[in-house]
């Protein structure tokens, strides 16, 4: 038997998924140790051995390919630990990356402080030269200037350098020049060129996306030398590949090469796991509903598909990559109740991670988080939880919830009730941000929840939004690693044409998306010897607006006479599903040619859906707190129910890892093919 293992790196817990040659499953968790991420992983993969009944020598001789999801970038970003980084930029342009667009994020807010730059001003260094944007070298690179640059470098000790130079986009000649220097004169300083990274125009996009590969290379790095090193020393020799913000998988030298691009690797996995489940008949129109530790993760698959975007910030950061449109709120098992400055309960953002984690955990924690209310309000079996691998202290939960409900003038349940509801509702509006503020109305969808938490909450959170459907995999806590075994190597392409003025001639056309694809082919082929395939895409743009919006092209045909007229249809087209309209008279420029280059991984073989059984009866019962009201729930054993079962609510049906709560008039039907689907009350 041979395996594939898909790695998830959460704040709380890290999932590792097995998956065997014929399809079964096998889900092992161990906590996360921030310190060294790749600590947890070795830990994760040790238990996961034992589940198998193999030492982990033996599972690692097997096994074909591991796919790893790591918020080491996020992490870095998110708590300013990265690199001590600076800059070499045109002379005159230093202050790019800190003027930004001119706008601010809340551009209301007159005491909104300026966010501090990545890279501070004094390490900002300028170069002279000059290129302009038709390619012509208006000021030759100075080496005197370079010289003295690499100089500051030297005495400030830096570990990274990003090299920004202006219209690199046209001709990166001076970038790749500087590169050169700086890395004969500091070995071991890793060094970024805005044209290798975006080499698109736009220059506060690039500089930013640079300056971030740069903050975040290093950390990526070493983290990935040391997840390789301890593979090797446990007997691993074979492939790891890492999941990117775009949802393709690329090799660990990649991923350290193009380090901002793993900023969301982690999420990631959950929305290829989406897109993996409407192939398999769970519907096509689905919202990713995430549910970890730290956070909520939501995203949208329409018509099997998942949504790409550009221009994300993370952590206040500006990452111009091709990423999934993920939507992240601080909303987790892990999120605090406290009492805000208005005097009123707040849940979250701050988290209790992994560690102390949740005061359940008897780790040192003293704050009551989410998990603590699931709990102490009996949705949690305090003896089952992770299998009873670990013994939750429910009198510990409850004497914290006193506490704060003390501050209140409220009882310990009442602010147990209180933090759960307050947790569903920013749930909700997380959910309504990735949908109802972008026209899409979320009662069309099935709310998809998976990550350790999400069964508790996805029947309120449907509620809130006025959904009729949601569904939870089996392996509902192990969903995000699964989904990374589902994915295929992807390298994103990207080259401005702005300069040629409306949309090229058709062989001018041709001629642009055979280059991209020419040099994407031998880029994919030195990491994978499979089929490859390519998806054409492009930015465009009527002539006198600002932003350009990208408009896929796999479907047009490129071979035939008049490709102008298709590619500019398919504009108005996308334009018009967009906004509701398209000015066909109006002149429309092509501004950026986008390319993805595609290895397709050997599809994961799928368990044949299973037929029906007996009904499995509720092994136990619970007193849980509902509504304010005490009762008793059943409780069904998640892996026991036969196909086709189905169990009305109120009730609780658990697993090692997951808990999925039915409200009163929820109906869950146990599918073949590893999920229930929970169907609401049309009053709900």
């Amino acid at each position: 038997m041979t395996y594939r293992i898909g790695v998830d790196v959460g704040g709380t817990f890290t999932d590792v998924v097995c998956v065997a040659a014929d399809g079964v499953t096998t889900l092992a968790k161990a906590s996360s140790t921030p310190a060294d991420q790749s600590e947890g992983v070795v830990n994760g993969l040790v238990v996961l051995a034992g589940r198998l009944g193999l030492a982990l020598p033996d599972l690692l001789a097997r096994t074909e390919r591991i796919v790893h999801g790591t918020t080491v970038a996020t992490n870095a970003l998110l708590e300013r630990k990265g690199a001590h980084v600076a800059m070499l930029t045109t002379e005159g342009h230093r202050d790019v990356i800190e003027m930004r667009e001119g706008l601010k994020p809340e551009r209301y807010n007159l005491r909104l402080p300026a966010a501090p730059a990545l890279v501070p001003r004094r390490l900002r260094l300028p170069v002279a030269e000059r290129i302009r944007p038709d390619g012509r070298v208006e000021v030759a690179l100075d080496r005197a200037s370079l010289d003295a640059a690499i100089a500051t470098l030297k005495a400030e000790q830096v570990e990274a350098v990003a090299i920004c130079f202006l219209h690199s986009w046209r001709d990166d000649s001076h970038e790749r020049a500087a590169a050169e220097a700086v890395r004969a004169a500091l070995p071991g300083v890793f060094v970024t060129t805005s044209a290798e990274v975006l080499p698109q125009i736009k220059e506060f996009e690039r500089f930013s996306t640079a300056c971030v590969n740069a903050y975040v290379g290093p950390v990526v790095s070493r983290y990935l030398a040391r997840l390789r090193g301890r593979l090797a020393e446990a007997g691993y020799s074979g492939p790891v590949f890492v999941i990117l913000s775009h949802g393709g998988v690329a090799p660990v030298e990649e991923a350290a090469r193009l380090a901002a691009g793993t900023a969301l690797s982690g999420p990631a996995g959950g929305v290829a796991a989406g897109v993996a489940l409407a192939e398999r008949g769970l519907g096509d129109d689905l919202i990713t509903f995430d549910v970890g530790g730290t956070s909520t993760d939501i995203a949208l698959v329409q018509a099997g598909e998942a949504a790409l975007g550009r221009g994300r910030t993370v952590a206040g950061e500006r990452i111009a990559l091709e990423s999934l449109d993920i939507v992240t709120l601080g909303a987790g098992g892990g999120s605090i109740g406290h009492v805000g400055a208005a005097g009123t309960l707040q849940v979250g953002p701050r988290s209790a991670g992994a560690v102390p984690g949740p005061v359940a955990y008897g780790q040192g924690g003293t704050e009551p988080a989410v998990t603590d209310a699931n709990l102490v309000l009996g949705y949690l079996d305090a003896a089952n939880f992770l299998g009873g691998a670990r013994k939750l202290d429910r009198e510990g939960a409850l004497a914290a919830f006193e506490r704060l409900g003390a501050t209140l003038g409220i009882d310990a349940m009442a602010t147990a009730e209180g933090v759960h509801r307050l947790a569903n509702v920013r749930m909700a509006d997380g959910i309504r941000v990735a949908t109802v503020r972008r026209g899409v109305d979320p009662r069309d969808f099935t709310l998809l929840a998976f990550g350790g938490a999400a069964g508790l909450h996805a029947s309120a959170v449907a509620r809130e939004l006025g959904m009729r459907r949601v569904a939870v995999p089996v392996f509902a806590a192990g969903l995000s690693a699964w989904g990374m075994l589902h994915t295929d190597l992807r390298y994103e392409m990207a080259r401005s044409e702005i300069d040629t003025g409306g949309v090229p001639d058709d062989a001018t056309l041709r001629s642009i998306w055979a280059g991209l694809e020419a040099e994407g082919r031998a880029r994919v082929a030195s990491w994978f010897g499979g089929e490859v395939e390519t998806k054409r895409a492009a930015d465009m743009r009527y002539g006198e607006q600002v932003f350009e919006i990208a408009v896929p092209l796999e479907d047009v045909d490129w071979d035939t006479p008049g490709l102008t007229g298709r590619v500019t249809d398919a504009f108005h087209a996308r334009h018009e599903g967009l906004f509701t309209y398209a000015l066909r008279e109006e002149e429309v420029v092509l501004v950026n040619a986008r390319l993805a280059v595609i290895g397709r991984l050997p599809p994961m073989s799928a368990p044949q859906a299973t037929a029906g059984g007996a009904p499995a009866a509720p092994f136990a019962t619970r007193r849980a707190r509902l509504g304010g009201a005490e009762q008793d729930l059943a409780v069904y054993d998640f892996v026991a129910l036969a196909p086709g079962q189905e169990v009305a609510g109120p009730a609780i049906i658990e697993s090692d890892t997951t808990t999925v709560l039915l409200l009163a008039g929820d109906v869950a039907q146990m599918d073949g093919r590893g999920w229930v689907t929970v169907t609401l009350p049309e009053e709900a």
